[in-house]
């Protein structure tokens, strides 16, 4: 059996996962709460894909592979498959949104939360151990059983304790505190499950094929900026409550006044305008004339 470390880097790859896990968990708590405040179905579907790709994308992918460079095997280089890599993106993002659409539709209750955080938990379970997968090394892998199923049944409750704060946390100081408890479940899954893992070195086999991290690590950081500008963009972007408000609030003045009114007319206190047919059509403009000679 390998040695195996999973801190290369000391304590920089765990620092940055869980900064990117607590940003994505920002973010995607706050386009989660504006689902349930969504006027349409449009708006709802729009707020419910960007929380999915923040939680999803960021909170928990981006996440797992930032920490999995600080994993390393002496003796051995370490490759990735990229549609294996690309596909457990998929997985992520599609089981928080999965979730997402049970909780978010129809009145919340403790069912549909229950329901939403078992099929996330299991997505986001399944992300991990596809990742995992995606591994390429001179040996071959093995797993405590013992450790998979606490993984699995962290990433259960975590799911299942994040969609609920989705749906309820509002306030600034609320979803910073959720945020922070989300990140450290998340790597708290992620750890577990890798403490999980055995690796058996058979040295000789050939060369390991798939893309290295310096491949990966480039378009990977490009993606989550463009990610979080995005997401940053679309919530800056977005009208508030607040807009809602003073938008109604004006339209319904503009209603209660009408249109505009005629400019008053001078005063008329002899009738002189009524008996008077200057201007009407057909009259004609009378014309100056010059007065008769003097007789004799």
């Amino acid at each position: 059996m390998a040695e195996i470390s999973h801190f290369e880097y000391g304590w920089i790859t765990p620092a940055l996962s869980y900064a990117l896990s607590v940003l994505g968990s920002v973010l995607g708590l706050v386009c989660a709460g504006r689902i349930r405040t969504a006027s349409s179905s449009r708006q709802r579907a729009w707020w419910g894909l960007l929380s999915a790709w923040a939680l999803g994308g960021t909170a928990i992918w981006s996440m797992h592979f930032m920490a999995m460079l600080g994993f390393a095997v002496p003796g051995t280089r370490i490759r990735y498959d990229v549609p294996i890599t690309i596909a457990s993106t998929v997985i992520a993002v599609a089981a928080v949104g999965l979730g997402l659409v049970i909780v978010g539709t129809g009145r919340l209750s403790v069912l549909r939360v229950l329901i939403g955080g078992l099929f996330t938990g299991a997505g986001v379970a399944a992300m991990h151990y596809t990742g995992m997968a995606a591994m390429r090394l001179d040996g071959s892998f093995s797993y405590d059983t013992l450790r998979v199923v606490a993984s699995v049944v962290i990433a259960v409750v975590a799911a299942t304790v994040a969609l609920w704060l989705a749906m309820t946390v509002r306030r600034p100081l609320a979803i910073a505190g959720s945020a922070l408890l989300m990140g450290i479940a998340v790597n708290g899954m992620h750890f577990t499950g890798m403490s999980a893992l055995s690796v058996h070195l058979h040295p000789g086999t050939g060369e390991v094929a798939g893309a290295g991290v310096s491949t990966l690590l480039t378009p990977i950081v490009l993606a989550v900026i463009f990610v979080l500008v995005g997401l940053v963009y679309a919530l800056i972007a977005a009208p508030t409550e607040e807009d809602r408000a003073a938008t109604a609030y004006l339209d319904a003045r503009a209603s209660a006044v009408g249109p505009a009114a005629a400019p008053p007319s001078p005063p008329d206190p002899v009738g002189l305008r009524g008996r008077s047919t200057l201007g009407q059509p057909g009259t004609p403009f009378p014309s100056r004339r010059t007065p008769p000679p003097p007789q004799g």
